[in-house]
């Protein structure tokens, strides 16, 4: 048998992979690993994943040269919003290599970011397609914007432009409306996005009171530092956060899964600030309305009144005179009543004076001593009682003719 050396086997292995697989192939895989020398060459690691399963069923180094990966990298994350890092799904153009030293390995030649694109689509339908079915997808949507949405919280990096430019766009804003901004520092790119950004979600929800509505922005940076926004627990934890949350990630192709689940999605910090005052316009546009209207209302008030008054104030002689004839009428009538009364009155008193006037006369000692009888007199006074009389005493008796004087004289009794 013949014995060969490891070399020599390599050698016999690269000989007829060339003979053999001496094309290029397009391949689908998942990067597991990404690294980059200080040449700029690029050192993958390929994997394939069971169906059924995370566990591996295929693994192959791979090499892209600095001068394919300086055009590549660029290329792929401009077209896909995502970072050429592990984790993603791509397809590639490669072709098979053996080396006595290295082994197996395949070179890119190209990559394709249609199929990654599809496959990151495929993530973000999953998430929200779990999210829906959690019944959480659309739950901040539904909360209803602040009238007056004033006091901010806001997820940002410190040193984030575009953090610096919300500030300057609402601390400006045309009519001067004031705004309490307060900044939850946390990372806009990078792996830490999604642990930075709940952390500063939970802060904010402890102090829930304080605050209107959340805004969480991002400036400048790359496309392909978005991935952090796409991930289930972020989008899961602002779905159901209990203030309207706004985002403004600063990218304009495609929506990330946070702005799918967010109450308002725009382009930059910029207009995430501009969206607030117009929030705030809205309302003040809406009090000046209401104002004017109710100017008007007062005005048209105040006219009728004037307009009523004006009436009443012509009405008044008429009225008076009128009421002064209805009186004149009244006193008319008053009077003539009243007259009536005096003479029924006066007649019914005459009558009575007349019936006693003849009492009065019948009853006169004129009347009486006309009739016989007489008045005896003692002093001027009248005699009563006999035994007031003492001898001796002159009395005057009156007859209706005359009168006649007499001394009292006691007779003694006889035994």
């Amino acid at each position: 048998m013949e014995t060969l050396s490891l070399y020599e086997l390599n050698a016999l292995v690269r000989q007829a992979l060339e003979r053999q697989v001496s094309a290029t192939y397009w391949v689908q895989a998942e990067l597991s690993d990404v690294r980059v020398n200080a040449s700029g060459h690029c050192y993958v690691e390929f994997v394939q994943k069971s169906p059924r399963g995370n566990a591996l069923v295929a693994k192959a180094r791979g090499t892209i040269w600095a001068n394919v990966f300086q055009m590549l990298k660029p290329y792929f994350e401009e077209a896909t919003g995502q970072a050429f890092a592990p984790g993603i799904k791509v397809l590639v153009c490669v072709s098979v290599s053996f080396h006595e030293l290295y082994g197996y390995s395949l070179t890119v030649h190209d990559i394709d970011p249609a199929y990654t694109l599809g496959d990151l689509a495929q993530r973000r339908r999953e998430i929200l397609r779990q999210l829906e079915e959690e019944g959480v997808l659309t739950l901040n949507k539904e909360l209803p914007m602040p009238l007056l949405p004033q006091r901010v919280a806001v997820i940002s990096s410190p040193t984030a432009a575009g953090y610096g430019d919300f500030r300057h766009q609402l601390e400006h804003n045309p009519r001067g409306y004031y705004f309490r901004v307060e900044l939850f520092p946390a990372v806009m790119q990078g792996d830490a996005v999604e642990e930075t950004v709940l952390d500063a979600l939970d802060r904010i929800n402890a102090r829930l009171a304080e605050f209107d509505v959340v805004v969480i922005i991002r400036g400048g940076g790359a496309t392909s530092d978005l991935s952090g926004f796409d991930t289930y627990m972020l989008a899961a934890a602002c779905a159901q956060f209990p203030l309207p949350v706004i985002t403004g990630i600063g990218h304009e192709r495609d929506d990330t899964v946070l702005d799918s689940v967010a109450h308002t999605r725009v382009k930059t910090p910029t207009a995430a600030a501009e969206h607030l005052i117009a929030r705030m316009d809205e309302a003040a546009d809406r009090l000046y309305t209401l104002a004017a209207r109710l100017q008007q209302a007062v005005r048209g008030s105040l006219v009728r009144e004037h307009r009523r008054i004006d009436q009443l104030r012509r009405r008044i002689p008429a009225v008076a005179y009128r009421s002064l004839s209805q009186s004149r009428l009244a006193l008319a009538t008053v009077r003539k009543d009243i007259r009536q009364a005096v003479s029924t009155l006066l007649d019914r008193r005459r009558h009575r004076l007349e019936l006693l006037s003849q009492r009065i006369a019948d009853a006169s000692p004129e009347k009486q001593l006309a009739r016989g009888y007489s008045l005896t007199l003692k002093d001027g006074r009248v005699v009563r009682d006999a035994s007031a009389l003492h001898e001796g005493d002159i009395l005057e008796t009156r007859l209706h003719q005359g009168s006649v004087r007499s001394v009292v004289r006691v007779n003694p009794v006889s035994t």
